[in-house]
């Protein structure tokens, strides 16, 4: 794909490129180019785009709609690290000792974008229609923790819980990319069926409103609100620069990388090393988030693996999940994924810089201690060495060469390839092998489908491709189904997919690991065909979700949350119901020929998180080129 690409770029790009005339240009959907800014969607076209119920199962939000449209009660400043309010006017009060009862106020003086304006009526509202309609996904999960919601004056709440919940801000907030509760106006949706209404054109509430798109789902245009002094943008940061927002995509990876290479994009949310290095050699206001090696930024709160549904056999046996992490070759598939460009993992949380101080390096030795039933011993801490030494040797520079520096680069280390030892574990779990072919217990040719993301999220797209090949090589013919997004997250939801290279429940961006990490109790799993909204691999552990128990009931900051941390992430390594791979590497490059002020490594007021729900916190601190 490079070489072509780069023929594609010899010949456009200089045409396209003509700064010095920007402010005269106009999109293809009649917006001045210089008061838009167009940001690449992150999950490709939207099959229905004319369905914004955010409730619905399989609905797209990454559109927009979700960034710049919509608010949560609570979001997240990744710089600081820290929540903070959001719709709410301040952090929730607890009323009691055992953190079941809150009160929480709401900032005053927000609308809607029809005029409306935001009270205490519509979080009742909504917390109400999710408890009564369980055909919502969400519903379960929020009428488990919720007990009710009741209005003490107009922007006033009272919350009480079903259990203990010191991290209310959590349960219904933004910690990494969003939060399933969203308030929706009440004078809209009280006289709809959220199971089937579709909220189109959807009323927004926060600083900028829907104004067009295309039938065919490749670009959404949403536009300021003149009365954005009414949304909590307009109250925290001031004024958005941009007059419109138009979320769009290009299609495949090469369609993506020209666009930016001609300045018809300013944003791209997953392109590949490669592509990254064509771009910032075809046109000189492109940067990543480094400007050298790595380029990427890796501290991502998601790491990607290969996901198993544990209720489907032969993937409910642990023994088979753990002969098939042995039988890759993680050097091989890091060359094959991102020429080697990322962290590795085999802790089920990513290896983020303070992630790695607190679990993976204090982990090490445990790590490399820990035997499986017959005592073997799984782990290799020289991942690292080994693959800086190959990446050396391939004329890669800025590797380090102090073993120390190339674990805190390139990983604390990860599972040995030793394709004896998976077979031992297949025979044993009554795997037979028929001249290089394995076949299953009944008798049938062990075969396996990697769901994987089509034109979207690059990183998991080709790491499944890039395992397929190492369990082809080991005897078990591995195909890769690529998917658009709505059916790819409604087949792991629903458990219609028995291996997926997906992501969802591997993340975590604080010590306090109860983001995401509560989501592998047991009480969410779902039978196989009913849309689970937590616990989608259907893992049932009851010594983890004892621990969870425990984590649940504890404050942010209880001396306890990073042993409790600790003893979860040792129960996920031994019944592996994900094989953990990398950290997130993510080529996520701006262009600096219309709009300024983009976070970086070297101006880092927030991480670039372009399809999260802070998104429009960093939108409204760009800053137009025409201006300098």
């Amino acid at each position: 794909m490079a070489l072509g690409l780069a023929a594609a770029l010899g010949s456009t790009v200089l045409a396209g490129y003509a700064p010095a005339a920007y402010a005269q240009q106009m999109t293809d959907v009649g917006t001045p180019r210089a008061e838009t800014l167009i940001v690449d969607m992150l999950n490709a076209r939207v099959g229905n785009p004319t369905n914004m119920n955010m409730y619905q199962q399989g609905v797209a939000m990454s559109h927009g709609f979700h960034q710049v449209a919509l608010s949560q009660l609570y979001d997240i400043d990744t710089a600081k690290g820290t929540q903070i309010p959001g719709l709410a006017a301040e952090m929730p009060e607890a009323l009691n000792d055992e953190y079941t009862q809150f009160r929480v106020k709401l900032r005053e003086g927000l609308a809607w974008s029809d005029g409306q304006p935001f009270t205490a009526d519509d979080v009742v509202f909504t917390a109400e229609m999710i408890r009564d309609t369980p055909a919502l996904a969400y519903s379960a999960a929020f009428t488990d923790a919720i007990a009710s919601v009741t209005k003490v004056d107009d922007y006033t709440v009272e919350i009480e819980t079903t259990r203990p919940t010191p991290r209310l801000a959590i349960v219904l907030g933004s910690v990494i990319y969003g939060n399933a509760f969203h308030v929706v106006p009440k004078h809209i949706w009280e006289n709809e069926d959220p199971a089937t209404f579709t909220n189109f054109p959807p009323v927004t509430i926060s600083a900028y409103k829907y104004r067009d798109h295309d039938p065919n789902g490749t670009w959404f245009l949403w536009e300021k609100r003149e009365d954005w002094q009414n949304t909590e943008v307009g109250q925290m940061i001031g004024e958005p620069k941009p007059q419109y927002m138009l979320f769009r995509s290009y299609g495949t990876e090469e369609r993506r990388v020209l666009a930016m290479a001609a300045n018809d994009i300013d944003i791209l949310t997953d392109i590949s090393p490669e592509s990254l290095d064509i771009l910032r050699n075809q046109n000189d206001k492109v940067r990543a988030w480094f400007t050298d090696f790595p380029y990427a930024n890796l501290d991502d709160p998601c790491e990607r693996g290969i996901h198993f549904n544990t209720s489907i056999a032969p993937y409910d046996d642990a023994k088979t999940r753990w002969a098939l992490a042995l039988a890759i070759n993680a050097q091989r598939a890091s060359i094959a994924t991102f020429s080697g460009m990322m962290r590795a993992s085999p802790l089920a949380i990513p290896p983020t810089t303070v992630l790695m101080d607190t679990y993976h390096q204090p982990m090490a030795q445990w790590l490399t201690e820990f035997t499986l039933e017959d005592g073997y011993q799984p782990f290799d801490p020289d991942y690292a060495i080994k693959l800086g030494e190959q990446l050396r040797a391939e004329g890669v520079e800025g590797i380090p060469e102090d073993p120390e520096q190339l674990r805190e680069l390139l990983g604390v280390g990860w599972w040995k390839h030793d394709p004896e030892q998976a077979t031992k574990l297949l025979t044993e779990a009554g795997f037979t092998n028929n001249g290089g072919q394995w076949m299953k217990p009944d008798g049938t040719p062990f075969t396996i489908n990697i769901l994987a993301p089509a034109d979207f999220e690059v990183q998991s797209q080709r790491l499944a491709f890039a395992v397929a090949n190492e369990w082809t090589q080991f005897g078990i013919p591995t195909q890769v189904q690529q998917m658009q997004a709505g059916a790819f997250f409604t087949a792991e939801n629903t458990g219609a997919y028995e291996v997926g290279s997906y992501w969802g429940s591997s993340c975590a961006i604080t010590p306090d690991l109860f983001v995401r990490m509560e989501a592998w109790h047991q009480d969410y799993v779902r039978e196989n065909g009913m849309p689970a909204s937590h616990n989608q691999g259907r893992y049932v552990d009851a010594e983890l979700s004892a621990l969870i128990d425990e984590l649940r009931a504890i404050p942010a900051d209880d001396e306890q949350i990073v042993p409790l941390g600790t003893d979860i992430l040792k129960e996920l390594v031994e019944g592996l119901p994900v094989i953990e791979m990398f950290g997130t590497s993510k080529f996520v490059p701006v262009n600096e020929t219309y709009w300024t002020n983009y976070p970086s490594a070297d101006n880092y007021y927030e991480g670039p998180w372009w399809w999260w729900s802070n998104f429009k916190f960093i939108a409204a601190r760009l800053e137009p080129a025409a201006a300098e």
